[in-house]
């Protein structure tokens, strides 16, 4: 795989690829001279005495406090250590790797006024597998974020903790300067301005949220195999997906998502068993409105996707090279992703809700299928508690779907009076993910049995290819049997795109 010039638009896609360790990055010559024309410009106005936020002036409400020529380098070292001040669990090596990396992107544009020696040892961190140790809680998304920015940046500077990478195995936590001494490194002195050239930007939400988004759309195509699953299983009619009947109302992932249940469908012997002589005239709405619900779902993801993406284009330093002057704005502030990854939550939790009422459908009792799929119901449980389980996970999606967007608190003696709490946005993201995916995960086992319990007859082709997949890694058994391990092994396959359109 091509390494990812620095300075070049990024994808979720290509996020997720550098995150994962399976492509590289690179700083290209023409990055490079972007980002020594504008350290030029920046050491002209130093030189000229103009007073420059973070430059040499404080911080924040301190910026009005000048800062001698003298005490400059110390004043961004100053920064980084008192930013460092996160709590909580860490964020994943991955994931970690993917704000040095990000930071890294956005320095390359040559707007932050850094110089490319910076750039390049951040090359140097992800090239050789280096990741600083990021406490997840600590930011709200107002100059961007902070304090997991600037335990990131301390890494530089020899001081706070990292992890390495080795043989594809990640290292246990162990001082920075260890870290960067067994890849031959010395820590760098910062110069003036690249303490608050690491450490302002919303690179952190964009890891987190942008990497849960990936795997967002990989769990909505999941839960539409499901839901032609599940549609199979309960002997549905497919009629609700019909073209002409979808377009009468043409939201484009409605559409999209009736396309694939039509396909995912097709050569279905189970509905040709009933089709005639069925007495039903609708399904529940959990299988009839599967397009309006998914399509809805989907939608949202992809509007949520193309804003991460163009904060991903973005400059969100402060302040930035423009031309020769150095301007100050708010390019920091989070809002934007905050409501884009609210959005997103809204919606996943909307997708495990649908999926966990189709559950509920299959291990009803009825529809010709043994209460709770249990092959000797009353002696077995069968899938009772896995339904539960499902029921658990999507409430507690719906308390985590309240936005995060709308809260505000004031900080830095309320010159930061309005912030955006985007890294609480994307860190509530990433746990309805993983909720979703394991309630998509327990339909697709469900889903599965009963469809199994319909043979000799069978399902969609599309439909039988997903059964097929599932019980290659996961077979089904006779009896009762403890399932944890078993959505375990199901959720994984649904994040990591095993059930995504084929």
């Amino acid at each position: 795989m091509k390494p990812f010039l620095l300075g070049s638009p990024v994808s979720v896609l290509d996020l997720s690829q550098v995150a994962s360790g399976c492509r590289a990055a690179r700083l290209p010559p023409s990055a490079r001279a972007r980002v020594a024309r504008a350290r030029r410009v920046l050491e002209g106005v130093i030189a000229s005495g103009e007073p420059v936020y973070g430059v040499n002036t404080g911080f924040g409400q301190l910026a009005s406090r000048r800062i001698p020529p003298e005490a400059i380098r110390t004043l961004q070292v100053n920064l980084v250590r008192s930013h460092a001040c996160g709590v909580g669990a860490p964020l994943s090596p991955e994931t970690a790797r993917a704000i040095v990396f990000l930071r890294a992107n956005e320095l390359a544009r040559g707007y932050s006024g850094c110089r490319p020696e910076l750039v390049e040892f951040l090359v140097r961190l992800l090239s050789r597998g280096i990741v600083p140790v990021i406490p997840s809680r600590g930011s709200v998304g107002a100059s961007g974020d902070l304090a997991p920015l600037a335990h990131a940046a301390l890494v530089l500077l020899g001081e706070g903790r990292a992890r390495v990478q080795t043989g594809g195995r990640w290292s246990a936590e162990m001082s920075a300067a260890r870290a960067l001494g067994l890849a031959g490194l010395q820590p760098m002195r910062l110069e003036a301005k690249e303490g608050l050239s690491l450490v302002n930007g919303t690179q952190a939400m964009q890891a987190v949220g942008a990497l849960a988004l990936f795997q967002a759309r990989l769990v909505a195509a999941a839960a539409d195999l499901a839901g032609a699953m599940s549609l199979e299983a309960i002997r549905g009619t497919p009629v609700a997906y019909e073209e002409a009947l979808v377009r009468l109302k043409p939201h484009p992932g409605q559409m999209r998502v009736a396309s694939r249940l039509r396909s995912l469908l097709e050569g279905s012997e189970i509905r040709e068993s009933h089709r005639v002589g069925d007495v039903r005239v609708q399904d529940p709405y959990s299988f009839r409105c599967i397009p309006q619900v998914h399509g809805a779902v989907q939608e949202s993801l992809e509007f949520a996707v193309a804003a991460v993406e163009r904060e991903m284009r973005g400059v969100t330093d402060n302040p930035v090279v423009i031309g020769r002057r150095l301007v100050s704005g708010g390019n920091f502030h989070g809002q934007a992703l905050s409501a884009a990854f609210d959005l997103a939550a809204i919606a996943l939790t909307t997708l495990g809700n649908i999926a966990e009422r189709r559950i509920a459908q299959l291990v009803s009792g009825g529809h010709g299928l043994p209460a709770f799929l249990a092959d000797k119901p009353g002696l077995e449980s069968g899938f009772m508690i896995a339904q539960v389980a499902a029921a658990a996970l999507a409430s507690e999606n719906k308390v985590l779907a309240h936005p995060a967007s709308i809260d505000t608190i004031p900080t830095s003696a309320d010159q930061e009076d309005f912030v955006s709490m985007g890294m609480a946005a994307a860190l509530k993201l990433e746990t309805v993910l993983a909720h979703a995916a394991q309630i998509v995960a327990i339909e697709l086992l469900a889903a599965a049995r009963a469809v199994e319990r319909r043979w000799p007859l069978r399902p969609g082709r599309g439909v039988q290819r997903g059964v097929e997949r599932l019980r290659s890694e996961v077979p089904d058994g006779r009896g009762d049997a403890a399932l944890s391990e078993a959505l375990s092994k199901v959720k994984i396959m649904v994040l990591g795109g095993r059930f995504g359109p084929s």
